[in-house]
């Protein structure tokens, strides 16, 4: 599974997801940094990319337009590059099960209190 980091994750942690997340990358590393959201949407469902975001745009392109691509949404807060990398490889197994065994387009993760 490769990710497509949007603008609001650091393209810091593209490196270290490789090992889990090969082929992943950050919008900016790929010129898409000043794209609408829909141009990112589309570079990622011909690219075969899933999309993982910190706010509600991409989440609520999937409730309207249906994957591909598939959307990772990271509700941490102020989560920072570390908190942001850890959580996506600790939940790596989970989110790979609910995209290969269901219709779920959209993945909401929370920061756990």
């Amino acid at each position: 599974m490769k990710l497509l980091l949007d603008q609001n994750i650091s393209r810091r942690i593209v490196l270290e997801l490789q090992g889990i997340y090969p082929g992943s990358s950050q919008v900016a590393l790929l010129g898409l940094a000043s794209a609408s959201d829909s141009a990112i949407w589309r570079f990622a469902r011909e690219n075969d990319f899933v999309i993982v975001t910190k706010d509600a745009d991409f989440a609520e392109m999937s409730l309207i337009r249906g994957g591909p691509p598939r959307v990772i949404w990271m509700r941490l807060g102020n989560a920072g590059n570390k908190d942001i990398l850890s959580t996506l490889m600790e939940n790596r197994l989970r989110i790979s099960a609910l995209f290969e065994q269901s219709a779920v387009d959209c993945i909401e993760i929370h920061a756990v209190a």
